[in-house]
C-alpha cells in the first residue's frame, strides 16, 4: 500500500501512535515506504521510533505481521520490541519474524537444512566448544600449540568468516597466513566430520550462502519480508550488511536506525563504514536525523557535540534538549590512581548522604578491566556495596584466580584447589587421565594432591609424556619458591608471574580479550605493592604474602551488590552503551589509557576511542564527573601521564577543576640512591648498559631500586617494552 494511504489511515485510525512523538520522530514513524536511514543520537529515543514504526505498518500501512523482518543485536532488545509492539497495537506479535542476527540465520537453517547442506539436527558451537574442536584439530596434524595458540586461529576464522570468505577464497602471502588458510580448512572438514557442527559466525555464513545460491528461495523471502527493519546498524560487520541487502533485494521496505557516533566495536569486526557504503550502493535512501535528547543536560550534551565534531568520518548532528543546562562538568587531577578513588568514593558518600542520591544513581565508567581493581578496594574498605556490571569484581577474573592459585600453592604446596587450576595452566601436556591418577592416589593413601604426584613419580606409575610433564611442573613449583625470599612483595609476585608463564600464555591472545587479561596482571602486582604500602607489619604478623593473600580472598566475599540491590555500578564503557545514570564518574582519562595506547598512531581506531568517550559523557543525565591521575602503575612501573586529549577537547567554559593541578603540598616520593647493580653472579650494570634476558631478548638498563641481589632493575626491551625485574633473578647478561 503507498505512503499516501498510509497517511490517510494514521488521521483516522492511528493518531495514537504518533501523539506522543516530536516532530522528527513522527516524521521517521511515517516515513514512505522505501530505503530510510534514521540517524538516531544518543537519548533520542531509537527504540521508541522502531516500535512505533513496526506498529504504524501494521495499524496504518496494513502490512501483514508476516512481512515484517526485525533484526536486532542482543535477545534482550527483541523481546523488549515484540513487547512494545504488541502493547502499541493490541495484539500479539506473532507472525512477525524479530530477532538477532544469528537468530534468525539460525531459524533460516533449521527449516531448509537440507538446501545448507547440513544435517536436520545439527550442533551449534559455543566459543568454549569451537576452541576445543580447534585445539583436537592441531593435535590431529601434530602442531604445536604453543606455537600456534588455538583463541588465535579461533580469532582468524570468525574474522576471516565475517568477512564472508572460505578458505578458496583467502590468498596468503607469507607462510603465517598460509598455515592459518590450512588450519581453516582442516578446521571447516573437523566440522563436517563431526556431523555438520555449525559455530555462531557459520551461522551467518552459511545462511547467506544458502540464499544467494538458491535463487528460488531467496525470491521467496523477498516476497515474504516486505518491511525490514535494523536496529544499532552502526555495529554491523560485513557478513551482516550483505546479508541484508541480499535479502532486502531492489524492492522491500527498509527501515534503518543506527549512530555513527557511537560505533565503539571494530575490534569486535563492526564496520561504521558500512553507514556511509549503505548510501553508495542505495543512492535514494533517505536520511533522517533524531537529534533531541531526552536525558541529559545542555552542559553534557554540548561537551558530547564538541567532543565528537573532531571525527572527520561521520554523517553529522547534533544533540540538544528543551532541558535544563545543568552544572558545569567537574574535572579532578588526582596525583595516583588510589588518590582518584579515594576522590570518586568519597564524592558518591557525599551524593548519597547530602543529596539523597541511591547507590545505583552512582556509574564509574573506565576504558580498561584492570581500572576497576583500586575502585572496588576504596568502595569495599568503605562498606559501600557496589556492583560490577557485566563482568567479573577484579579478584573473581580467571587470570587473577590463576596467579593467586600459584601464590597459594608455594605457601602451602597441599592446597588441593589451587594444584588442580594451576597444574595445566597454561596448558603443558597435564590431561584428564594423569589428574584422574592423582586424585585415585590422593583418595587411597589419604594425602594431597601434592604428594599424590611425588609418590606417583617415584614409583614410576605415571606414563612418559605424563611423568615428564608433571616433574616439569613439579621442578616449577619448587623453583618459584625462591623469589619468595625476596623483601617486596610486588616484586616477589611479579617475578612468579613472569616464570611460572601465565604471562607469556595470555600473550598469545592478540584479542582485546586478551590484553586486558594481561593488563589485570599487572594490576595484580600494583594491588600487592598498594598493599604492602598501606600495611603495617608487627613481629607477630603473617607473612606479607600471607597477608595479601587473605585480603584478596576477603576483597572477594560477599560485597557485591545483586541486581536487586542498591549499589555503586562499575563497567566499561564498552559496557555502559545503551544505558544511563544520573550521575556519571568517568575515569582514567590519561593519554596512553583512554585513548589506549595502541590507538594513538591509527586514525581510524583513535577515532573509535572518541566514540567510546562520547558514549560515556552521554550516558550522564545530571552530573559528569571526570578524573585523570597523574602518577600510576600501569604494567609494573610507575607513568606520569598527561591528560587525555579528550579532556582537552571539551570547551573550557563547560569544565570547572574540582582542585588546581599544583595548589596542594604533592606527596613525597622516596628517593632510592642509584648503586651499581648485581645479578646473581655479582656482575655489575651501568645505567644505559645493553643487557640480555633469556625471555625478553636484548634492552637497555633504565634504572635501579635498592642494592645488593636485592636491587630491582628496570630495563626498556626492545620487543617487550619497560619491564622492573629482580637482579637475584633476572640472570642479565651483558652484551658484548
Amino acid at each position: 500500500m503507498g505512503a499516501a494511504s498510509g497517511m490517510e489511515s494514521a488521521i483516522v485510525d492511528s493518531s495514537n501512535l504518533i501523539d506522543s512523538l516530536n516532530a522528527a520522530q513522527r516524521e521517521a514513524v511515517t516515513a514512505p515506504c522505501g530505503r530510510t536511514l534514521v540517524l538516531a543520537g544518543a537519548g533520542s529515543g531509537k527504540t521508541r521510533v522502531l516500535t512505533h514504526r513496526a506498529a504504524w505498518l501494521l495499524q496504518a500501512e496494513e502490512a501483514s505481521a508476516y512481512s515484517i523482518l526485525a533484526v536486532t543485536f542482543t535477545n534482550k532488545a527483541a523481546a523488549e520490541m515484540r513487547g512494545r509492539i504488541a502493547g502499541l497495537v493490541g495484539i500479539a506479535a506473532g507472525g512477525m519474524w524479530i530477532g538477532t542476527f544469528h537468530g534468525l540465520a539460525h531459524r533460516l537453517l533449521r527449516l531448509h537444512w537440507r538446501e545448507a547442506g547440513l544435517p536436520q539436527h545439527f550442533q551449534i558451537l559455543d566459543a568454549e566448544d569451537q576452541r576445543r574442536l580447534i585445539r583436537r584439530t592441531l593435535r590431529n596434524l601434530e602442531i604445536d600449540e604453543s606455537r600456534w595458540p588455538p583463541r588465535q586461529i579461533q580469532g582468524f576464522i570468525n574474522a576471516r568468516k565475517d568477512e564472508g570468505r572460505r578458505p578458496e577464497a583467502l590468498e596468503p602471502h607469507d607462510a603465517y597466513s598460509e598455515q592459518m588458510r590450512q588450519l581453516y580448512r582442516a578446521y571447516e572438514e573437523a566440522c563436517r566430520a563431526g556431523g555438520g557442527l555449525v559455530d555462531f559466525a557459520e551461522l551467518l555464513l552459511r545462511c547467506y550462502e544458502l540464499l544467494r545460491h538458491q535463487p528460488a528461495l531467496l525470491e521467496h523471502y523477498r516476497r515474504r519480508f516486505r518491511h525490514i527493519l535494523v536496529d544499532e546498524f552502526q555495529d554491523t560487520n560485513r557478513i551482516q550488511y550483505e546479508w541484508l541487502r541480499l535479502l532486502a533485494g531492489s524492492e522491500s521496505d527498509v527501515f534503518i536506525v543506527g549512530d555513527d557516533d557511537q560505533s565503539i566495536y571494530g575490534w569486535r569486526g563492526a564496520q561504521v563504514e558500512n553507514m556511509q557504503r549503505l548510501q553508495r550502493d542505495e543512492p535514494s535512501t533517505r536520511v533522517l536525523r533524531l537529534e533531541q535528547n531526552y536525558r541529559s543536560t545542555r552542559t553534557i550534551l554540548a561537551a558530547a557535540n564538541a567532543l565528537i565534531a573532531r571525527n572527520s568520518r561521520r554523517l553529522g548532528k547534533h544533540l540538544w534538549t528543551e532541558g535544563a543546562a545543568g552544572e558545569p562538568i567537574a574535572v579532578y587531577a588526582a596525583f595516583s590512581e588510589q588518590d582518584e578513588a579515594r576522590f570518586v568514593v568519597e564524592r558518591i558518600r557525599s551524593l548519597i548522604e547530602s543529596e539523597g542520591y541511591a547507590r545505583s544513581d552512582c556509574a564509574i565508567l573506565y576504558r580498561s578491566n584492570a581500572q576497576s581493581r583500586a575502585f572496588e578496594e576504596t568502595l569495599f574498605g568503605r562498606e559501600i556495596p557496589y556492583r560490577v556490571y557485566g563482568g567479573l569484581r577484579f579478584f573473581e577474573r580467571a587470570e587473577i584466580k590463576d596467579a593467586l592459585a600459584y601464590l597459594r600453592l608455594l605457601v602451602n604446596r597441599n592446597d588441593d584447589a589451587s594444584f588442580e587450576r594451576v597444574i595445566n595452566t597454561p596448558p603443558r601436556g597435564i590431561g584428564v587421565k594423569t589428574l584422574d591418577a592423582l586424585r585415585s592416589q590422593a583418595r587411597q593413601r589419604q594425602t594431597s594432591l601434592w604428594q599424590a604426584a611425588g609418590e606417583l613419580l617415584r614409583a614410576g606409575a605415571l606414563s612418559g609424556r605424563a611423568a615428564r610433564a608433571t616433574t616439569a611442573f613439579i621442578e616449577l613449583i619448587d623453583r618459584l619458591s625462591g623469589p619468595l625470599a625476596e623483601p617486596a612483595l610486588a616484586a616477589r609476585i611479579e617475578v612468579v608471574l613472569a616464570q611460572c608463564g601465565l604471562h607469556e600464555h595470555y600473550a598469545k591472545d592478540r584479542s582485546e580479550r586478551g590484553l586486558d587479561r594481561l593488563e589485570n596482571l599487572d594490576e595484580l602486582i600494583s594491588a600487592a605493592r598498594t598493599f604492602e604500602q598501606a600495611r603495617e607489619p608487627t613481629d607477630d604478623e603473617a607473612d606479607s604474602l600471607t597477608a595479601f593473600l587473605a585480603h584478596a580472598a576477603l576483597e572477594a566475599g560477599e560485597v557485591q551488590a545483586g541486581e536487586q540491590d542498591d549499589g555503586v555500578q562499575l563497567m566499561t564503557l564498552h559496557s555502559a552503551k545503551g544505558l544511563e545514570f544520573p550521575v556519571v564518574f568517568l575515569v582514567g582519562l590519561e593519554e596512553g589509557l583512554f585513548p589506549h595506547r595502541m590507538a594513538l598512531d591509527e586514525p581510524g581506531r583513535l577515532e573509535e576511542e572518541r566514540r567510546l568517550c562520547y558514549v560515556g559523557i552521554t550516558r550522564a543525565r545530571q552530573r559528569l564527573l571526570l578524573s585523570f591521575a597523574e602518577r600510576r602503575r600501569l604494567h609494573g612501573q610507575d607513568h606520569y601521564g598527561t591528560a587525555s586529549r579528550f579532556l582537552l577537547e571539551l570547551p573550557t567554559e563547560l569544565v570547572q577543576e574540582v582542585r588546581a593541578r599544583f595548589s596542594v603540598t604533592r606527596p613525597q616520593t622516596k628517593v632510592h640512591a642509584v648503586e651499581p647493580m648485581v645479578t646473581a653472579d655479582t656482575a655489575a650494570f651501568s645505567l644505559g648498559q645493553r643487557v640480555r634476558h633469556a625471555t625478553f631478548g636484548e634492552g637497555i638498563v633504565l634504572s635501579c631500586e635498592g642494592s645488593g641481589p636485592n636491587t630491582r632493575v628496570q630495563v626498556n626491551f626492545a620487543h617487550s617494552g619497560s619491564k622492573w625485574l629482580v637482579a637475584a633473578y633476572a640472570n642479565l647478561k651483558p652484551c658484548p
